[in-house]
């Protein structure tokens, strides 16, 4: 019995062999590689089909740069053609990451986090990243547990895209020695990159084109002054002013909440002084289209009576009545950094690995929403042709 056990299992074995070079199969049905996204559709089915070893099929998946273009492009194809999903969680256990990229922003309310969240997604799936995104909604227990998900999920790196951050919050991330990227600042260690905007450039243009249109009386509305970013771009509205021999009364300077009803509460705050400003620079674009909403309640009129200034350049500043003058700070700039530092601390051979600090530039984009002061020359010459058509019309 044994002896023909013995012989059945040789017969089969050789057989099989043999049968499978013509695609035959013994034993049982041979699974199809043709078969598209199939449940059970493995890492071998790729190889067969790509005609490369398992081994290339995984460094390949795994990013890993010795594999050859040529074979890499084979074996993405035959992941296609075939419906292979990585099992990401394998992947983690062979490579020791997940490539798993963590993005936080601080409320997606605002529409400039969204349009990041968007590039930075974007630019993070084209490099063979996943991206676990989350909200703060300025909340630093919600931060801590969002940050704890985040390490349970083994994430490869953080970008910290909130713009203000506990300290003591980053001091327990900066304890893990994984790569973070901060905006604005982070501590001086190897295994943290910070992306510097430079507030300093755009608003200074925001005041330059202000004064340039004849403004003297000129107001600023914050952020939160509890964040860095709001106190920069407060500290460079001071600098510029000063730079021009323009002075900053107290009640110019309103802390705002980078909401609209913050820009609606702070455009009122500034409606009760004796003397209205004639332009009004906001901390972001949100705060400034607060504001239009807050002038166009009362009869002063935007551009006519009051120029506003926003900052960040959404989406929708482009879209408004009118249109909104503000400061450009590109999502695609930070996204492309943020992304870049993040792979920079990951990836021992990334061409940016010594790099600390990208720097993200800012510039004034001019629309309707600014213009000559009313009762100046220039504002006196613009209303007269336009007297006088009407009169003509009549």
């Amino acid at each position: 019995m044994l002896l023909l056990s013995a012989i059945r299992r040789k017969f089969l074995s050789c057989n099989t062999r043999k049968y499978s070079k013509i695609g035959l199969s013994v034993g049982g049905p041979r699974k199809n590689p043709n078969r598209l996204h199939s449940a059970s559709t493995s890492i071998r089915d790729v190889a067969w089909r790509a005609g490369v070893s398992i081994a290339t099929v995984s460094r390949t998946v795994n990013g890993i740069s010795t594999v050859a273009p040529e074979l890499a492009e084979r074996v993405w194809s035959a992941i296609k053609e075939v419906g292979y999903v990585p099992n990401t969680q394998a992947r983690a256990l062979v490579s020791g990451r997940s490539r798993i990229l963590g993005l936080v922003v601080s409320e997606i309310t605002n529409p400039f986090f969204p349009e990041l969240v968007q590039e930075f997604e974007n630019l993070a799936v084209e490099q063979g990243y996943e991206v676990f995104i989350g909200s703060t909604n300025y909340d630093a227990v919600r931060t801590e547990a969002l940050i704890r998900r985040m390490l349970q999920r083994s994430v490869d790196g953080v970008a910290i895209m909130t713009f203000g951050i506990e300290e003591e919050l980053i001091q327990k991330l900066v304890e893990r020695a994984f790569p973070l990227v901060f905006v604005d600042a982070g501590p001086d260690l190897p295994n943290i990159r910070v992306l510097k905007v430079n507030y300093a450039e755009g608003i200074r243009e925001a005041v330059q084109h202000l004064a340039a249109l004849g403004h003297r009386r000129i107001a600023f509305i914050s952020g939160p002054l509890q964040m860095r970013s709001a106190v920069a771009r407060r500290d460079a509205f001071h600098s510029a002013m000063a730079e021009l021999g323009l002075t900053v009364p107290p009640e110019h300077l309103v802390e705002g909440t980078h909401t609209m009803e913050g820009g609606i509460r702070a455009s009122e705050s500034l409606l009760a002084l004796t003397e209205l400003p004639t332009g009004i620079v906001c901390s972001n674009d949100m705060t400034a289209i607060g504001v239009l909403h807050g002038l166009h309640r009362t009869t002063h009129a935007v551009p006519q009576d009051v120029s506003v200034v926003g900052f960040d350049d959404i989406h929708l500043a482009q879209f408004m009545l009118p249109s909104l003058t503000t400061v450009q700070m590109s999502c695609k700039h930070l996204a492309t950094a943020a992304v870049q530092a993040l792979r920079a601390g990951i990836e021992p051979d990334d061409p940016h690995a010594q790099q600390k600090e990208w720097q993200i530039p800012t510039k004034l984009v001019v629309r309707q929403s600014t213009s000559f002061p009313r009762g100046s020359l220039p504002a006196l010459t613009r209303v007269a042709p336009a007297s006088r058509r009407r009169a003509t019309k009549h």
